[in-house]
């Protein structure tokens, strides 16, 4: 990966052996590697062992989930803020995995249409609630700093299963909360 890394400086018209550009081939493979390392992580094994038998039968939200994935289409980043309920049916998961099933899926190549709906489908496949519902907010630097430069746009997308998608209430429970709590 280094040598493509020194050929795209050339291309661009660099001098790859220039005092601030002569680790950058290597830098920017380690960075990359960090950035697609959800790759590497299965989510069976990352939620499996947090499971637990708890009789509880109210929505468990975990809202504000911090996220940086990166661009499928441009190789550029995309960041914001992932929001994860569920209604629980036997089993409730460690919240903390929650935010490392978030995690897992931004670090690879993405589209945030897929991001939403991986997670969503994760947390019904595993922990099988009676419904889950995930919404991600995000800023897209290709459309910040290039293309249409659009500095205050935002893309926000929804994945609603089970009784999430058939319940309005729940529904808009879960939208309730996600959106007047995350509000300053």
């Amino acid at each position: 990966m280094k040598d493509f890394i020194r050929k795209v400086l050339e291309d661009l018209g660099e001098d790859p052996e220039r005092e601030g550009l002569k680790g950058t081939p290597h830098r920017v493979e380690q960075a990359l590697r960090f950035l697609t390392s959800g790759y590497k992580q299965n989510p069976v094994e990352l939620l499996n062992n947090a499971l637990f038998d708890v009789q509880y039968d109210e929505m468990v939200i975990v809202s504000n989930i911090d996220f940086f994935s990166m661009c499928e289409h441009h190789l550029l980043p995309f960041f914001g803020k992932c929001h994860v309920g569920y209604l629980p049916d036997k089993k409730v998961v460690g919240i903390s995995k929650i935010a490392r099933l978030v995690e897992m899926y931004s670090r690879r190549l993405q589209v945030q249409e897929r991001l939403t709906t991986q997670i969503a489908k994760t947390i019904e496949e595993i922990i099988k609630p009676l419904g889950v519902g995930v919404v991600v907010e995000a800023q897209h630097m290709c459309m910040l700093m290039r293309g249409v430069e659009k500095q205050n746009s935002k893309a926000i997308t929804s994945s609603m299963l089970g009784n999430f998608r058939r319940s309005a209430e729940t529904r808009m429970e879960f939208l309730d909360l996600i959106f007047k709590r995350s509000q300053p």
